[in-house]
């Protein structure tokens, strides 16, 4: 069987994700704001933000411009394939796209990046025990030895 020769929908275009993950803006407020300067940007909210897709220099100042809202808050990411690609999209392939899953473990972790952003807007230097307790971790985490070690004294 032959494949069939992928056509771009939207060649020449770049495919942004704008995560938001704030006390203060909702990606509601953010998509009305997006329409509001955006110039021929497709905009389309989601739960954890926004997916704009449009010519680079559109979409850099679009972004630039919703990052001024609440900057240590919205975070952007690069997104491989644009909407609708049949290679990824999940209408396609069914179920959730294979890079949502991501998406929700990074919302869990930025807002302690946000955290860190105001304390260090703020001047805030890091602690002496947060630095501890993080070399701590990384000290503590399991060697490949010990678990192939584990894993071969299971029981058959």
């Amino acid at each position: 069987m032959a494949n069939k020769e992928y056509k771009p929908e939207f060649s020449g275009t770049v495919t942004k994700y704008v995560f938001v993950e704030s006390p203060d803006t909702t990606p509601q407020q953010l998509a009305i704001k997006a329409y509001e300067i955006s110039k021929g940007v497709m905009i389309k909210e989601t739960c954890f933000g926004l997916q704009v897709t449009g010519e680079p220099s559109e979409v850099t100042n679009l972004i630039n411009e919703l990052r001024k809202t609440d900057p240590a808050h919205i975070f952007v990411k690069d997104r491989g394939f644009p909407p609708g690609d049949p290679r990824r999209c999940r209408a396609n392939l069914g179920g959730a796209r294979p890079g949502y899953y991501g998406h929700e473990f990074e919302m869990g972790l930025i807002r302690f990046v946000s955290r860190g952003l105001l304390k260090m807007n703020a001047g805030e230097k890091a602690e002496a025990a947060i630095i501890e307790t993080i070399k701590r971790r990384e000290k503590s985490q399991l060697s490949l030895e010990r678990l192939l070690k584990t894993i071969n004294s299971e029981e058959p």
